[in-house]
Parts: C-alpha cells; structure tokens; sequence
C-alpha cells in the first residue's frame, strides 16, 4: 500500500514536470506572408525624354525684362519664336536680337502695325536678327551693312556706327542707338532700342509723297514803252482830181475858142 502511494506520488511529481516543460516550449512563429515585389518603371524611351535644360528661349527673356509686349505678340503670330528656337539651338555663331520697347512702338503712326500684311510682318520681325553673335566691342568692327534675317541690300540696310560710350543705328527711315544689353551669354545677345528699326523695303512704298512745291511766282517783266511806229501815209486817190482837172482845162478851152469865134 505504502509503495503503490509512493509510486502514484512519483507519476503525478512527473506529470506535473512535462506539464511545466511544454509550457516552456515557445509557441511556433505564423507563416510569413510572400514578398511583394514591386515592379521598376520602364526606362523612358528617346520620345519620352525630358528635354534638355539651358535652352534660350528668347520671349521667356523679353518677359521676364518687361516692356517688350508689342515685340513678343509679334515674335509669336509671324512664329519667329519658334525660328529662334531652333537658331539657337542649331547655330554655332550664335544670334544678335535688336529689341523694340513698347514706346518705340508707340512712335509709330496708328495703325502702322495693323496695315501690314502678314508677310511684311515676318520681314520686319526678321529686320532686327543678325544671324551672329555681337558683343558690344565687336560693332567696332563689323562691315556695314549688316545682314539681318531679312536679308541685305538697297532696300534693306542697316549700318552701325560705333563710338566710345555708344552704338548707333541707321536704317535710311530710322536712326536710334543701343539703350542697354537685356541679355547675352556668348551666343545671345539682346539689345534693348527705342526705336523700331523700319526697312525701305516696306516703309518707304508706304511712306506719303512729299507735298508738291509751289513754283516761286515770276517777277513781273518790266513795262517796255511801246516804240512809236509812223504809220504810212496814207495813198492819195488822186485820180478824181486829174479827172476834175481835165474837164477844167477842156471846158476852158471849149470857152476860149467859142469867144475867138464870135469876133
């Protein structure tokens, strides 16, 4: 009896000891889920490509510069913009941009602008591009004239002259000098003038003809007295007379003889 309780004794002293050792036993970690992988964009084809940073874009300039508004309205309707855009960005010799202010183009006579065909838009627009880059010591040295976008010639000149502390511009309608660099970068330059640059091209068929001049009145002649002509004298008939002295002398003589007779 004694070790029948002594050996339920041992197997509950046993139980209780797996009991405390599975306690012990940490719980299995859950499944982790999978992975998500997380695909990489495509690498942007050619098409797609951002376009590139630092290209000159001329009417951002004149915007940012101010007072150049007419300019730029018609930089865009004749699409000039987008022809310098491309320049720039072509061109190893780079661009001289002679800009009007909006006061020069004020100057003009009302209307100028809306009188203009879209073509002779472009011609003017083109007329202030040099199609190289001119520091302001390089118009010390230029050849006269300059050939713009417009092209060169009678009808189209434009001549610098430069001078110590300025540079002067004649077209033959338009003389004005540079008022200050808006912006340059060695292949842009951009001056600012205050007059708008008018080739004979265009402006001067349109230019009203002068007025005519009135012919100076002629001193009148000096008064030259009349000579004094004789005039003939006048033809004597004369013939009735010798008529009237024949009868006389035939009468006399008739009388004569009758008075001989009648003794």
């Amino acid at each position: 009896m004694k070790q029948q309780f002594i050996s339920s004794f041992s197997m509950f002293i046993l139980f209780l000891h797996c009991a405390n050792t599975f306690a012990q036993i940490p719980a299995a970690a859950p499944a982790q889920a999978p992975a998500v992988v997380v695909a990489s964009p495509p690498a942007a084809t050619p098409t797609q490509a951002a376009a590139p940073h630092g290209i000159t874009n001329v009417t951002k300039i004149l915007e940012k510069a101010g007072h150049f508004t007419i300019f730029i309205r018609l930089l865009r309707s004749t699409q000039e913009e987008n022809h310098l855009f491309s320049a720039l960005n072509d061109s190893s010799t780079g661009l001289t941009i002679f800009a009007p202010t909006d006061s020069a183009f004020s100057e003009l006579k009302s209307g100028t602008l809306n009188t203009l065909s879209d073509g002779d838009k472009s011609e003017l627009v083109k007329f202030h591009v040099v199609p190289t880059f001119l520091s302001t010591s390089q118009f010390q040295t230029v050849s006269n004239p300059l050939g713009t976008w417009a092209g060169t010639g009678n009808r189209l000149p434009l001549n610098v002259t430069s001078y110590p502390n300025s540079v002067n511009i004649t077209t033959g309608l338009t003389n004005t000098s540079l008022s200050g660099a808006v912006y340059t970068d060695n292949q842009l330059a951009i001056y600012k003038i205050e007059k708008v640059l008018l080739p004979k091209d265009i402006f001067a068929s349109n230019a009203p003809a002068p007025a005519p001049v009135a012919p100076a009145p002629e001193k009148p002649a000096k008064a030259v007295p009349a000579a004094t002509v004789e005039s003939p004298a006048a033809s004597v008939d004369i013939s009735s007379a010798l008529f009237f002295t024949h009868n006389l002398v035939v009468g006399s003589a008739g009388l004569l003889a009758s008075a001989i007779f009648s003794l």
